[in-house]
């Protein structure tokens, strides 16, 4: 599964890969969920930002972005199509992810429902819950070495 991961910054993603990957993430948290929000907040386009995908038929079918904040990693923009739920597709992206991440701390803002599942990762929730965008958040961290 993990040899499926594709990892690209900004400026080594082709431009169809790149508009696939945010339509896919515009599915996902924008109309699925309804949250209306600025997807595109200029994070993608960082330098040190890495993009991870899953493709299925040529077409993105799951994301992350890896966003370096100098004391730690932040993982980001977790989507998955509907239609490949449940096939191990996030778990993959997160571990890539974790790979990449070596040593350094790792956080992210999880959806409160999928804490149990960040917590498999060596998450651990790092301060007090929060609602955005109507949806309820938890801060996890997972340590550095």
């Amino acid at each position: 599964m993990a040899g499926d991961v594709r990892v690209a910054a900004f400026a080594e993603l082709p431009a169809d890969t790149a508009y696939r990957l945010w339509a896919l993430r515009s599915e996902v948290f924008i109309v699925e969920q309804d949250c209306p929000y600025l997807d595109l907040d200029g994070r993608d386009a960082e330098p040190s930002t890495r993009h991870l995908w899953v493709e299925r038929g040529g077409e993105p079918v799951a994301t992350l972005r890896l966003l370096d904040e100098g004391a730690h990693l932040r993982i980001g923009r977790v989507a998955t199509r509907a239609a490949h739920r449940g096939a191990g597709l996030a778990a993959a992206l997160v571990e890539a992810a974790l790979a990449l991440a070596g040593e350094r701390a790792v956080v992210l803002d999880a959806q409160s429902h999928l804490v149990d599942w960040y917590t498999g990762f060596g998450f651990e929730p790092s301060g007090r819950g929060f609602v955005e965008d109507g949806i309820p958040h938890t801060p996890m961290r997972r340590a550095g070495a």
